[in-house]
């Protein structure tokens, strides 16, 4: 299986970790040889109920007995994604309630993209230096990574940056641009959150210039930040907001959100101004209905915050220079990229799954499911600072 996976399988790096996985089952996952791993990166922010929830198993397997694929997106009447975009309308404000549901983050970026220039009629997009919102033609257009971007040129056009929490910058934004776009908090650049208002500002000046205000809430949404939303943390109301990773319970899902009004106008002039033969899936629409169920009806959102003072109180080691993010999404930074990819491929060893950040190479990931219990968050804690020990 090993020689098959280099073979037959594309491979995204030239050094992939390559561990052989037998099952994985709440915050665990377990290798061909029976090795269990304590996984504190959750499939990089995507499992929010760890792995193998059995609520989320139960729905899947009850809606694989009633139907799976059956029409391409919008035009059947299939209960789960109805309830599903009704759930996500009902724990947003106004008038943030008509969900288009998609397969991806990036594909819901996209989507979001068409929908601006729809919307305003007009073609600039404003993103973030150091952003990253996905790897499609137009999602990579936003970022500002020329090393990344070069091969893969020409990109789509119209696209300016600017520094994530520079309010001087957002002079920028003028009655040309169609829309701003922002992770609530930046994730690839090493998880930093907004400061001094910036994100209420934003909105302030799209409103003024008749931009649209869009939040890619891929990574912090689904109550891994304190709140359901990331952006409840920051006073502000997007015009779009964007969705993924956490809300499929492990299976791929995207949506961008956004009033219904707006959305309409993808439906006519032309129709089908976007379309998914397999957005909003019955089987994916019921796996993430039953996650977002049970994230909202528990107490796992507050309890992130609790568990973030846990991980901050016994995550202390003189090579860790500050932990940045909120709640299950935090990034301890240490002094140099060599330290942080030895606690990382040390820990597996040591039966802990650690992972890297994309742009910040000091970054060591820390978002475990948000089901994770203090016992394990203080034993993966131990295992970090064991090794930072021995370096």
């Amino acid at each position: 299986m090993h020689k098959d996976f280099f073979k037959y399988q594309a491979q995204t790096t030239p050094h992939p970790l390559a561990m052989e996985i037998s099952h994985a089952k709440g915050c665990y996952i377990y290798d061909k040889k029976g090795k269990a791993y304590l996984d504190f990166v959750a499939g990089v922010s995507a499992c929010s109920l760890g792995h193998a929830h059995p609520k989320v198993v139960d729905a899947i397997k009850a809606q694989l007995d009633k139907y799976m694929h059956v029409m391409v997106y919008g035009e059947y009447v299939q209960e789960p994604a109805v309830e599903l975009t009704k759930l996500i309308g009902n724990h947003l404000p106004d008038p943030l309630e008509s969900t288009y549901l998609v397969n991806s983050g990036t594909e819901a970026i996209e989507g979001s993209i068409k929908l601006a220039r729809r919307y305003t009629g007009r073609s600039e997009i404003i993103a973030a230096k150091s952003a990253y919102h996905g790897n499609t033609m137009g999602s990579l257009s936003l970022m500002d990574y020329e090393e990344r971007k070069t091969p893969f040129l020409p990109l789509i056009p119209d696209i300016k940056h600017i520094t994530f929490n520079c309010e001087f910058c957002l002079q920028q934004i003028t009655k040309h641009t169609a829309a701003v776009i922002l992770e609530t908090i930046q994730g690839g650049a090493g998880f930093i959150e907004p400061i001094a208002n910036y994100l209420q500002k934003v909105e302030e000046r799209c409103k003024a210039v008749g931009a649209v205000f869009i939040l890619d809430e891929i990574q912090p949404g689904i109550g891994r930040t304190g709140k359901l939303f990331g952006f409840e943390n920051y006073n502000c109301t997007p015009d779009i907001v964007v969705t993924g990773k956490g809300l499929g319970g492990g299976l791929p899902i995207g949506a961008f959100t956004a009033s219904r009004e707006m959305m309409l106008t993808l439906s006519d002039n032309p129709k089908l101004g976007h379309i998914t033969t397999f957005g909003g899936n019955p089987v994916i629409a019921a796996a993430a209905l039953a996650t977002l169920n049970e994230i909202t009806e528990s107490k796992l959102i507050p309890q992130t915050l609790i568990k973030e003072k846990l991980i901050r109180k016994y995550l202390q080691h003189r090579h860790i220079k500050e932990i940045r993010g909120r709640g299950l999404m935090l990034a301890a930074i240490v002094e140099n990229p060599e330290i942080a990819n030895q606690v990382i491929l040390r820990a597996q060893d040591e039966g802990l799954i650690l992972f890297w950040l994309l742009f910040e190479p000091k970054a060591i990931r820390l978002t475990p499911p948000l089901t994770i219990s203090e016992e394990e968050i203080i034993k993966a804690c131990h295992i970090i600072t064991s090794i930072l020990d021995k370096i």
